[in-house]
């Protein structure tokens, strides 16, 4: 995995000539990690960035974010920009408004699962089981480390009988359990659905995605895009699909500062 700063000349030639499509995470790429996600917070110069950005002529920007979309909507404030929520299972932007179905009894047995995971850690300091009503996430980063294998039990135990019976699909994050509805639909699905619907839209080809994220759900649009675009990890270089990796939130927005400078025709 290289680090984009020491390539910034090969990057800067790849994308001459290109249409970008930007694909951000939100919590851990454009805003830091914090305790709950309420206390996120994105910078106004990132922001302000973004705004830019959505404006170029041969730019387009996505947000793909766990979160809901409401969230998402209303911690970013921008317009031109498309906001997906849920890991795709929500997406809204111009002339575009669309929710993945859920399978019949998906959303009773989420209600049925945050019951017994509120009362099964109850009293327990540190979790937060957030409804995101399409998902759900259970938080643990604020929880005592001494708890963690409790927590994680008690998440095990409140989602395996939906698990076996396919009820629901479960993926793991940073210090979050996510809960989420058994359909073939990811990070990686939504960013080629959206590549596919730009193409057509423009009737181009020479669509060059950017995709850049920090999570573990992120992994499935970096291999969704290998060989087709450029694709970043936010942090310490591991294990990932990534071509290339950031260090921190700072450096992604010093990175959409690049962008937004280069003369791309």
């Amino acid at each position: 995995m290289r680090y984009i700063f020491h390539n910034l000349g090969r990057i800067k030639n790849n994308l001459k000539g290109k249409y970008l499509f930007l694909f951000l995470d939100c919590d851990g790429t454009l805003a830091p990690i914090a305790g709950s996600p309420d206390e996120a917070v994105i910078s106004q110069k990132t922001k302000r960035l973004l705004g830019l950005l959505s404006q170029k002529r041969n730019c387009s920007v996505a947000i793909i974010s766990g979160r809901a979309l409401g969230d998402l909507k209303k911690k970013f404030g921008l317009k031109n920009i498309i906001y997906s929520g849920n890991h795709g299972l929500q997406i809204e932007g111009a002339r575009i408004r669309r929710e993945l179905a859920v399978p019949r009894g998906y959303k009773k047995a989420l209600q049925h699962i945050k019951v017994q995971l509120n009362k099964g850690l109850f009293g327990i300091r540190g979790v937060l089981v957030e409804d995101k009503k399409l998902s759900m996430s259970l938080h643990f980063r604020l929880a005592c480390k001494a708890q963690l294998p409790f927590i994680k039990d008690t998440f095990r135990r409140s989602t395996i009988l939906y698990l076996v019976k396919n009820k629901i699909k479960v993926k793991g994050g940073k210090k979050v359990l996510e809960i989420m509805p058994p359909v073939d639909w990811d990070k990686g699905k939504i960013v080629l659905w959206l590549l596919a619907r730009q193409a057509l839209a423009l009737k181009k080809d020479g669509i060059l995605p950017i995709y850049i994220g920090d999570d573990l759900t992120d992994e499935d649009a970096f291999n969704a895009l290998k060989a087709k675009g450029l694709t970043v990890l936010v942090g310490k270089p591991r294990n990932s699909k990534a071509d290339y990796y950031l260090k921190d939130t700072e450096e992604v927005t010093e990175f959409l500062r690049f962008i937004m400078d280069l003369k791309l025709s």
